[in-house]
């Protein structure tokens, strides 16, 4: 009988506290406003966005991406031109470590920081973390990463991302990677260890880039007014015009192209005097999916950006009730530049 109660006792629990991943193994939603994580609402806008936005042909295929992560009712026609043509089981995102989350962490630096949530809130259930994670915990040098789930659910940067990848393909696998503060030196050499754990894992799973697997860095451009401590052109139409151009210059020189150390040293250098978030994040995934694919093809990455405006320029997309809304406004004294970048073998 006293084993009776005890296989009694045990079985209830798991009725009232099932046996599955617990609330708090659940990385949860940062941003609820910014974001859709409704997926009939989702439908719609991607809809919306098919619409609006003439679909140019990409003859290669993307393994590699640069994606905004501000709201959806001022840049979905940025995220637009990359997620409609990605389809990979999983996806490296690279994200950023924004100031508001460094000064409740304690301001890391010259490091990674993984997580250990089993999955994270999605579009239409939650979305799965991959096995590379897990993998990289295994081989990568502790000096060269933390892991803090605090951090992740404080940073809105990758999840930005998840909605988009989720709608396209539902079953998609995620290994969050969020970058700190680091010089490039610095970059370059955790970058290299990392690209070796990748390529292993690439390898011996014997997946292909862009089909299989894609790296995607999340940043915005430049942040310009005095909310930001930055009006270097001043506050009026030809400060924005100087502003803009200045995104687009520094964008098409060190992105498009060939993929080179020195033209993304030469972005880091020029993003120490713009307000870009991808400071660290586009660097950092670049060289490390740069060196992924020397080692496991022996090719390097050529780039081009897919679209780009800001706040300022087209507003609010104008489509109501989809359970989005601002999380800032916008004017001549406070605007965000953002775009979309692809990147394939060659």
């Amino acid at each position: 009988m006293r084993i009776f109660s005890i296989v009694l006792l045990i079985f209830l629990c798991s009725c009232i506290f099932p046996l599955h991943v617990s609330a708090q193994e659940i990385r949860p939603v940062r941003d609820d406003i910014g974001y859709c994580w409704n997926p009939d609402q989702m439908k719609r806008f991607i809809e919306h966005l098919q619409n609006i936005e003439k679909e140019e042909p990409l003859s290669h295929t993307i393994i590699a991406g640069i994606s905004p992560h501000d709201d959806y009712l001022y840049a979905g026609r940025m995220y637009y031109p990359l997620f409609r043509v990605l389809r990979s089981k999983e996806v490296v995102i690279f994200g950023v470590t924004h100031g508001t989350v460094r000064r409740e962490i304690g301001d890391p630096q010259n490091i990674i920081i993984l997580d250990r949530h089993e999955l994270w809130k999605g579009l239409a259930g939650n979305v799965g973390i991959s096995p590379l994670r897990e993998f990289i915990k295994s081989r990568l040098d502790s000096q060269y990463y933390i892991v803090s789930n605090k951090a992740h659910q404080l940073e809105h940067s990758i999840e930005a991302l998840v909605p988009f990848l989720q709608y396209y393909n539902p079953s998609i696998t995620i290994t969050p990677i969020m970058v700190t503060v680091m010089p490039f030196e610095r970059m370059d050499e955790i970058s290299g260890k990392l690209s070796s754990i990748i390529a292993e894992y690439i390898t011996t799973r014997k997946l292909i880039p862009g089909k299989d697997i894609v790296f995607l860095m999340s940043s915005d451009a430049n942040h310009y007014g005095k909310d930001f401590n930055n009006i270097p052109f001043g506050e009026d139409d030809v400060a924005h015009t100087r502003g803009i151009e200045q995104d687009i210059r520094v964008a098409r020189e060190c992105l498009e192209g060939p993929v080179q150390p020195g033209k993304i040293g030469n972005l880091t250098n020029e993003l120490k005097n713009i307000s870009w978030c991808g400071k660290f994040s586009i660097p950092f995934g670049l060289l490390t999916t740069q060196k992924v694919m020397e080692k496991i093809t022996g090719k390097g990455l050529v780039g081009t950006i897919l679209r780009y405006s800001d706040t300022y320029s087209e507003g609010v997309l104008p489509l109501t009730k989809t359970g989005m809304g601002i999380t800032a406004s916008f004017s001549l004294k406070h605007w965000v530049g953002f775009f979309s970048a692809g990147f394939w073998a060659e």
